[in-house]
């Protein structure tokens, strides 16, 4: 909490300088940031309140919340999958690989502050959390969060999408727990879920081997990969082409955006 603290003054200094300047597209931007850091203070006193009294005369335990802001605990997860995922998924990962777990109240609003952050300073950040796009109307793709650094192709879901995105997100935490000396219980269920959704691969007496969910999902990939990939190029020229940077990052909202010219 001291660090956040200390985020929070420094940010107010910044919203200070940049309203006295005149800069309104900083100050604005600067606001968000601080209101981002004040949503992570809240969070982090409530735990302090949740916490059980310690015991008169026990040694203090040291049990840090996570230090990093909302925004970056969801882009470690979705670094790790890899593809647009929904919230509960995003929490699943974020509890198994980096040990803490993610309020969904939080997520809730999320994307609707990035957008705004987006639209006030635009690539002021490295990273935007946006929204992936449907295929054929570029829409938001209702309830899934992107990466903004990640090429269109990758955030649009065409009707093949769905399927691939969850056998490519099953390799990733496959991988991941390959490359963990020893995977927490979380990380492991995680793991069967997936692979109790593939053919093949909880199959036999290791249902959980992570080796046995990378090839049957990769097989099944050779499958759906081919079509899926030309829907999401389609639709990725289309993106280009019609939207605007916003528009590209979180969505078409007021118009149809059709697949080819007026015809006759």
């Amino acid at each position: 909490m001291d660090e956040i603290e200390r985020t929070i003054e420094r940010l107010r200094a910044e919203v200070r300088r940049a309203a006295v300047s005149g800069d309104r597209t900083r100050a604005r931007a600067m606001r968000a940031e601080l209101r981002e850091a004040e949503r992570a203070w809240d969070e982090s006193l409530a735990r302090l309140e949740e916490r059980p009294p310690a015991s008169l005369g026990s040694a203090p335990v040291d049990q840090p919340g996570p230090l990093l802001p909302v925004r970056e605990q969801v882009h470690q997860a979705l670094t790790l999958l890899g593809t647009p995922a929904a919230q509960r998924l995003i929490i699943a990962v974020h509890e198994a690989f980096f040990g803490s777990p993610l309020a969904a109240a939080r997520l809730t609003s999320l994307r609707r502050d990035e957008e705004r952050s987006f639209r006030a300073a635009p690539y002021s950040r490295p990273y935007y959390l946006c929204t992936a796009l449907t295929a054929d109307l570029l829409a938001p793709a209702r309830g899934l969060l992107a990466v903004s650094t990640w090429p269109i192709e990758r955030r649009v879901i065409g009707p093949l999408s769905p399927r691939v995105n969850y056998l490519e997100a099953a390799i990733r935490v496959a991988e991941s727990l390959l490359r963990m000396p020893k995977p927490s219980q979380a990380a492991e269920r995680l793991l069967r879920r997936f692979a109790a959704n593939i053919p093949g691969a909880a199959d036999g007496a290791r249902p959980k081997d992570p080796h046995l969910v990378v090839a049957a999902a990769h097989a099944e990939l050779e499958i759906h990969s081919a079509e899926d990939g030309s829907v999401r190029r389609e639709a990725a020229a289309r993106a280009r082409a019609r939207l605007d940077d916003a528009e590209q990052l979180f969505g078409s909202r007021m118009r149809v955006i059709p697949r080819t010219g007026t015809g006759a």
